[in-house]
């Protein structure tokens, strides 16, 4: 996935973030627990920085409940092997772009 602000601006991808998943969870998504399950957001600028926590603290006002989503400025990106691309498609579902198909969960 890449980021294109010509699409969507920062300030409202991090707050689909927020709404899409659970940021008051530690290091856990549902029944899905370890490190590898926490909400982080990843900058690459100053201006990001600021809308990432202003959004965090918008959120954590909305629902009256800390917040854990940690943000940080992004470090070296490393790709997944090759056997980790294409997941929804190897799992027989749909990774089109805009596609409104439910993402089928295996846990």
């Amino acid at each position: 996935m890449t980021f294109d602000p010509a699409q969507i601006s920062f300030r409202d991808l991090c707050r689909v973030f927020f709404e899409i998943h659970d940021a008051t969870q530690l290091n856990r998504q549902g029944n899905d627990r370890g490190t590898q399950y926490r909400s982080g957001i990843y900058t690459h600028s100053d201006g990001q920085q600021a809308e990432a926590l202003e959004e965090k603290a918008r959120h954590e006002q909305a629902i009256v409940k800390r917040v854990v989503t940690e943000v940080q400025r992004a470090g070296k990106f490393w790709e997944a092997e090759k056997y980790h691309q294409a997941y929804l498609v190897k799992g027989g579902q749909t990774g089109t772009k805009g596609s409104d198909k439910p993402i089928r969960c295996y846990g």
